[in-house]
């Protein structure tokens, strides 16, 4: 693109978020040059100093100086250090107005909480922390949040959240943390809904492991014959025993199957990993292989 074209899109764009229409008067590359850069200029500014979301995104992704945040934020109106918590929310199909706007129904302008759009699918909640509230307050939220969604949008939603921002300075690391939350808890937990930057169990050590170190350990579990992929209803049974911590007349029960057609089933995985799940190392081992094997599967697809 000339810098001729460069410069009409940056009056266009001007246009579209002021109102404002602006004729520059520039020949030679280096004024269009200068224009371009003033009129870029204009558009940070203007997004700064009126759209707070935009503000608080840039925040999130490291884009402003420390120094710079708290005038910013103050030209804002926006007290940059209140207690705060941080929902990172990722819904299954792109956000629509009807999400938005039980959300904004949930979360009035006068609680001072800020919906700020990250991608098509995800969206930050920043909302101030009540000086009573627990974690399990918080918990609880995240929980009514899933629940009013899947309700009233009928949108499928996961909620990851950060633990208390004091100040606007920690908001990167809240984001950061969250967003790690909700890639690990996709990843490995994929039967829950919530995730807790603090929560992420094994899940997270895993997800820190380089490729090859997973590729060596399941060798030593399952030698040359590392298996793809795990059959879907076999993998429910065994998550089911798991839950029930390893109970098989509870489990039975549950699955409304036959105490002796669940032993078969998990005999057959001894035949054919040599790990036998009832003894508890086993099942160790065993959920810890699967786990590393989901991991490398969406590594090599990513």
């Amino acid at each position: 693109m000339g810098h001729t074209q460069e410069l009409d899109k940056a009056l266009s764009e001007l246009k579209r978020i002021t109102g404002i229409t602006l004729d520059a008067k520039a020949s030679t590359p280096d004024e269009i040059e200068f224009a371009l850069a003033q009129i870029r200029c204009l558009i940070t500014a203007y997004k700064e100093k009126y759209n707070k979301n935009h503000f608080l995104s840039s925040l999130m992704t490291d884009s402003i100086p420390s120094y710079d945040i708290f005038e910013r934020a103050a030209r804002l109106h926006i007290d940059p250090e209140i207690p705060r918590i941080l929902f990172l929310l990722e819904t299954r199909n792109p956000l629509d107005d009807t999400v938005t706007e039980i959300l904004k129904n949930l979360f009035p302008s006068q609680t001072k909480t800020y919906l700020v759009g990250i991608t098509e699918k995800t969206l930050v909640i920043l909302r101030p922390l009540k000086a009573s509230e627990s974690t399990d307050d918080i918990q609880r939220l995240a929980l009514m949040l899933i629940d009013t969604l899947n309700t009233e949008a009928l949108a499928q939603v996961r909620i990851a959240y950060s633990g208390t921002i004091d100040t606007l300075l920690d908001l990167s690391g809240a984001f950061r943390e969250t967003s790690l939350a909700l890639q690990v808890g996709r990843l490995f937990y994929s039967d829950q809904k919530i995730f807790p930057y603090n929560q992420l169990g094994i899940g997270r050590l895993i997800y820190r492991l380089p490729s090859t170190v997973c590729e060596q350990f399941l060798g030593e579990i399952f030698g040359e014959d590392i298996p793809g992929s795990f059959d879907e209803d076999l993998t429910a049974t065994i998550n089911k025993f798991f839950q029930n911590n390893l109970n098989i007349a509870e489990t039975s029960r549950q699955l409304h199957m036959h105490r002796n057609t669940l032993i078969y089933r998990l005999e057959q995985i001894e035949k054919k990993t040599g790990l036998d799940i009832r003894r508890f190392e086993d099942a160790m081992t065993y959920k810890i292989a699967i786990m590393v094997t989901n991991y490398l599967q969406t590594e090599r697809t990513s």
